[in-house]
């Protein structure tokens, strides 16, 4: 019996605004579905040349009461990155808080526009612990 690794989904309440941070990390759109009689979106998003992987964002055109208001039960996304510090920066500079800066040049979280915990991790071995990520606190949840 085979089994075969599909997406995993998440719900959101803005479209544009987690299309924007997912597009931040670096994920593209690969697929999207528009269901007009069910009025809703299904787009999902990989990152380049991982197409096989993706995360799928459900989008209900009209609102969603039922997302909880702490997504902490679901856990969080993990993806590798090439540099940690140059990632970080790049959401720090887009408005995105880091919730665990990487002080030790390894492993950073992040929350989506919808309260996802996304994990970064240092694609090899961590890097050397630099300013201004090594002396940064916590912030919020992770």
């Amino acid at each position: 019996m085979g089994l075969t690794y599909l997406h995993t989904m998440v719900r959101v309440k803005d479209l544009e605004k987690s299309m924007a941070f997912y597009g931040l990390l670096g994920l593209k759109e690969i697929r999207r579905y528009d269901s007009e009689a069910g009025r809703f979106s299904l787009i999902f998003l990989a990152p380049p040349g991982q197409e096989e992987a993706p995360i799928e964002l459900t989008y209900n055109w009209d609102g969603d009461d039922e997302l909880p208001s702490d997504s902490r039960h679901f856990g969080h996304l993990a993806y590798g990155v090439d540099n940690i510090y140059e990632m970080c920066q790049h959401l720090q500079d887009n408005g995105i808080l880091i919730n665990r800066p990487p002080r030790d040049g390894r492993m950073a979280f992040v929350r989506s526009p919808d309260n996802i915990s996304i994990e970064l991790l240092q694609n090899g071995e961590a890097l050397a612990p630099a300013e201004p990520w090594s002396s940064m606190e916590n912030t919020g949840h992770w």
